[in-house]
């Protein structure tokens, strides 16, 4: 099986030799852009690909306004810092996701609680939430509260494992009964719909990253998503140091941030962001030639979007029903020339979140047991090479 699994990536992709995990492709308007910014001499963090970016972004996710960052980190950290968060605050997350999410709860001084994830989205579940906040949290005034350790719980942040959305219904509902404001790590889904909505547009704030290895590239760079303009416009002011705007004068009226993006990666972002689409159909169209390969497979479960969902399927994941064949598949496929990696490591496991409270994980450590990530780059000129 696995043999035949990386002749058939090495036949999928066109590449006789390695195939990566996620590549960025370039292949519209990125050295027109690069080199009309360039010409410019607008290349650090003002100028018209900056706004242009901003604009298109918001126009495709229907955000009523969006801002640019340096990288989906300092996205998260903004949003938080927006959203009210104080040191010592909770922030309930999942224990499933990339390092970043809980690095930038730390930036604060809060303090993570990881709440288990569903079996059909791998994103935090908003029935292990209710069940975790009904024993262990209360309201006091207009805020919600830890019974135990007196902390209050000021946010929320789901993230949208690989590019498939949480059950954001059921989990707004859950934040709104409880007091809690919704953040949504969106950074590995853009290009992705729940009920028709994209993901990031539902909370108070969504967080995007444009990393080398997102669906589309800045090279490095995130974008914050609002549908409040004022908390908007106060997002961009922090963002840019706080200045208040003078033609000469430096004057700052609160502690700012150093998180602009510069115009060189916003105009690297606005080429990719014309051939989105097609990238994502792309994508869509080799997870379906993977659910395909592996629909009659009795040792691996190709990972489907969810229910009511249109998921960019931005890595796409497989599950090896006996977990001891991980390391075996890993070795492999990587020592074949089929790049492949198992999911991140529990955050809850990380020395330095090792002491967090933890709601039942059960559905999380199975994952992590048993997901790999296997190629998912655009195919390039490949579409007739396989049925």
């Amino acid at each position: 099986m696995y043999n035949d699994f990386v002749n058939f990536v090495h036949q999928l992709y066109g590449i006789s030799d390695f195939v990566p995990l996620h590549a960025p492709c370039f292949f519209g308007n990125e050295k027109n852009f690069l080199n009309e910014c360039i010409d410019s001499t607008f290349v650090s963090s003002v100028g018209p690909f900056v706004d242009r970016f901003e604009k298109e972004i918001a126009e495709y996710t229907g955000a009523k306004k969006a801002v640019v960052c340096v990288n989906g980190t300092n996205a998260l950290h903004l949003a938080m810092i927006l959203s009210g968060v104080k040191k010592g605050d909770e922030i309930l997350t999942q224990p499933l996701t990339f390092i970043a999410t809980c690095n930038a709860i730390s930036y604060i001084g809060a303090h993570p609680v990881f709440i288990d994830v569903d079996l059909d989205t791998m994103g935090l579940s908003p029935f292990t939430l209710k069940k975790w906040l009904d024993k262990n949290a209360h309201i006091i005034g207009n805020e919600c509260f830890n019974k135990f350790s007196g902390r209050r719980i000021k946010a929320c942040i789901p993230m949208h494992t690989f590019g498939h959305p949480v059950h954001l219904d059921e989990l707004i509902e859950v934040c709104l009964e409880y007091k809690i404001d919704l953040i949504e790590d969106a950074a590995e889904s853009l290009g992705s719909f729940y009920k028709g909505k994209h993901t990031g547009t539902f909370g108070s704030i969504g967080a995007l990253s444009f990393n080398g290895n997102k669906t589309i590239t800045t090279g490095g760079g995130g974008m914050l998503l609002f549908n409040d303009i004022k908390l908007a416009n106060h997002a961009k002011h922090l963002s840019t140091q706080a200045k208040v705007p003078h033609r000469w004068e430096f004057s700052h009226d609160e502690i700012g941030y150093n998180y602009r993006m510069p115009n060189i990666n916003a105009a690297l972002g606005c080429a990719q962001l014309e051939n989105l689409e097609i990238i994502i159909k792309n994508k869509r169209e080799t997870a379906d030639k993977y659910a395909e390969f592996f629909k009659d497979s009795f040792d691996i479960e190709f990972f489907i979007e969810p229910k009511d969902c249109r998921s960019n399927y931005w890595l796409n994941t497989i599950l090896l029903k006996d977990i001891n064949a991980k390391e075996d598949f890993l070795n492999y496929t990587n020592d074949n020339g089929v790049m492949t990696r198992p999911a991140w490591t529990l955050m809850n496991k990380m020395p330095m979140f090792s002491a967090c409270q933890t709601s039942d994980l059960k559905n999380a450590i199975d994952f992590e047991n048993r997901v790999v990530n296997i190629p998912s780059s655009f195919r390039v000129n490949v579409e007739n090479k396989i049925g």
